[in-house]
C-alpha cells in the first residue's frame, strides 16, 4: 500500500525498507524515507530495534550447517531405516 507522498511512507513500507537495509539492499532515497518515518513513528522505531537485535543475534550465533551432500546422505539413511 503506497502513500501519495514520496517522503512519507506507510508502516508496512518502512518495515520492508528496514529489512532491505539490514541486507545492504536499500537505496539512499529509501533510507531517507525510513529515517523520516523513524522520527515520528514509535511502531517503526520498535520494529527497527527488534530487527537490528535479531540480525545481531544471528550474526553472533554459532550456528553450524551441513552441506547438501551430507543432508542427502542423512535423508537416504533415514529412508532406508524406515524401509522405503
Amino acid at each position: 500500500m503506497k502513500t501519495n507522498s514520496k517522503l512519507f511512507i506507510s508502516c508496512e513500507e518502512a518495515k520492508y525498507i528496514c529489512d532491505k537495509n539490514q541486507y545492504g539492499e536499500a537505496s539512499f532515497p529509501e533510507i531517507l524515507q525510513l529515517n523520516i518515518r523513524l522520527i515520528y513513528c514509535k511502531i517503526t522505531r520498535a520494529y527497527v530495534k527488534r530487527n537490528k537485535k535479531l540480525t545481531e543475534t544471528i550474526r553472533n550465533s554459532d550456528v553450524q550447517t551441513i552441506s547438501a551432500s551430507q543432508k542427502k546422505m542423512m535423508k537416504e539413511e533415514l529412508q532406508k531405516q524406515l524401509g522405503k
